[in-house]
């Protein structure tokens, strides 16, 4: 194992702990912002830049990826206070992105979230 992707274990793992915290500290906005710069860096260390880069741009991940992204905006974004709602469709977007690799059966947990993205790319695409 390379040293890099040693650190981007403890990444990924500092990442969940601060989210995790951040949850149960009633959805502390720095805690949240933390644990997703430490996780999305670890993936990206553990991974390799080019394969993260592929893995959220790919046609088949768009479903997930682009709830993450619009996530992602409104944690770290300073104007809306809506960080919580931030975090619900970032932990969806990640069920969608790596559920394959879990094995859980996204379709059919998340098919309430179809009509509540009314994107036509990303409503189009199957998961």
């Amino acid at each position: 194992m390379f040293q890099h992707e040693e650190i981007g274990i403890g990444l990924v793992g500092f990442g969940i702990l601060f989210s995790f915290l951040g949850v149960i500290l009633f959805f502390d906005r720095g805690l949240l912002a933390l644990g997703n710069i430490f996780f999305l860096t670890g993936v990206g260390l553990l991974l390799g830049w080019q394969s993260m880069w592929q893995l959220f741009t790919k046609k088949a991940n768009l479903k997930g990826s682009v709830p993450f992204f619009i996530g992602l905006f409104l944690l770290l974004s300073v104007a809306c206070s809506w960080h919580n709602h931030g975090t619900i469709w970032i932990f969806c977007a990640l069920q969608w992105l790596w559920g394959s690799y879990t094995g859980l059966p996204i379709s059919n947990t998340y098919h309430w979230l179809d009509s509540a993205i009314p994107i036509p790319a990303v409503c189009s695409v199957e998961a």
